[in-house]
């Protein structure tokens, strides 16, 4: 018995010491503008939606595990990869779409530390500049170890959400009865929506990032396997919170006939129903998401444009060493946070439009991996196998049906 007690703690001891690039990334999804996006999807549409959160479950965990295996592989980020196998003009157009598209999540992520600390009667002119050089000083003065065990520590305030949900006490029998009910509505909202799911689940940057960063953390063709597991269980962890998220929303606001317009307010709604407790939950895994998303995301840049034109990256550089690495970071945090501190402006819609650019760009990060992962001059026998790839096509071909949709039939038939 104890015996057996023990292999459990060893086992249990393992799997936390492989967790790392997998969990962050897919956790960094968690963040603002996904908190928004899908308490969107539970205010808006119940558990209607579910069913599309385990279909993006399965082909994020399919496409993390690509960037895993590509990063071993090769010991190369994507951002290189693609240079050197699609050219600088393509490459550079990858480069400044993934900046503007970084850009407006980071805003969206400085004002998620914004309204999660207003909960607790925290000017943001306060939060975010303080915030905003802590964040600075944990990269540029730490080593990839370091940075990457507080990262971990940080995805434990999703556990709120968890708890958070259960103190709302959902039905539980009619959300698993919807989730397995597929199902869309053919107009621009719930398309839109969908749309926005997706880019706040499977985005260009965490692609970059989880790739880059296991190249940064140096691991060995022997660790593959410690990677794949890693990735795996990051995109079911990562969902798992969204799948939480979106319950916790269904049940009270949806419920009760509540629309949300940020992630604020929906926690400044479930105090009347489901308890004051519940909404300050709810305000902390906010600022933990968004803390996680500020670190990230302008990490996730560097690495990509430094990759990309042949430039020094690496948090284990120095900042002198490494200087348009770091410039790049510093000019992200610098500019996210600054336009976050201008008085009145207004970043729900930009953070829902950051959401949607996202899903519909993931398809084209997504066909340049899966050319990548299928060439055996590059990866030799570590190919996708025949799984992988319908897997990985389906995922590109059904979020271009779902914009062709939005953008090209509908508004066809339905004007």
């Amino acid at each position: 018995m104890v015996h057996g007690t023990r292999k459990r703690s060893f086992n249990i001891l393992f799997l936390f010491s492989i967790l790392g690039p997998g969990l962050i990334s897919s956790n960094a999804g968690n963040d603002a503008g996904g908190i928004f996006t899908y308490a969107s999807v539970g205010a808006s549409y119940g558990y209607r939606m579910i069913w599309g959160l385990i279909f993006i479950t399965i082909s994020l965990a399919v496409v993390q595990e690509m960037n895993a295996r590509m990063a071993i592989v090769t010991g190369k980020g994507l951002a290189s990869m693609i240079r050197e196998n699609f050219g600088v003009k393509l490459t550079f157009i990858a480069m400044l779409v993934l900046m503007i598209a970084n850009f407006g999540v980071s805003i969206a992520d400085f004002a998620g530390i914004a309204v999660s600390l207003e909960l607790f009667g925290i000017s943001k002119y306060i939060s975010v500049p303080v915030f905003a050089v802590a964040i600075w000083f944990l990269v540029s003065k730490g080593s990839y170890k370091r940075v990457e065990k507080i990262f971990l520590l940080f995805t434990l305030v999703f556990f709120s959400y968890i708890i958070t949900c259960f103190l709302v006490r959902p039905d539980w029998g009619t959300v698993f009865r919807q989730s397995l009910t597929p199902g869309l509505d053919l107009n621009q909202g719930f398309l839109l929506t969908f749309i926005g799911m997706i880019g706040t689940t499977i985005t260009p940057y965490m692609q970059f990032y989880l790739q880059s960063s296991i190249v940064d953390k140096r691991m060995k063709i022997s660790e593959l396997g410690d990677a794949q597991l890693d990735a795996c269980v990051g995109a079911v962890w990562g969902n798992m919170i969204a799948f939480f998220i979106i319950v916790c929303t269904a049940a009270t606001l949806y419920k009760a006939g509540i629309s949300v317009t940020s992630a604020h307010q929906a926690a400044m709604a479930l105090a009347p129903l489901a308890g004051h407790f519940a909404s300050i939950l709810f305000g902390a895994g906010l600022l933990g998401a968004s803390v996680l998303a500020c670190a990230v995301i302008p990490l996730s840049t560097s690495y990509a444009v430094c990759e990309a034109f042949g430039f020094e990256s690496g948090v284990d550089n120095q900042v002198k060493d490494a200087s348009v690495f770091y410039g790049i970071y510093t000019l992200m945090i610098i500019l996210g946070a600054v336009v976050v501190l201008i008085p009145g402006l207004s970043l729900i819609s930009l953070t829902l439009f950051t959401q949607q650019l996202a899903g519909m760009l993931s398809p084209v990060i997504l066909i340049f991996m899966t050319l990548l992962v299928n060439n055996k001059r590059i990866m030799g026998k570590y190919v996708n196998n025949w799984l992988q790839n319908i897997l990985s096509i389906a995922t590109v071909a059904f979020i271009v049906v779902m914009t062709v949709l939005l953008f090209v039939i509908l508004p066809l038939f339905f004007r």
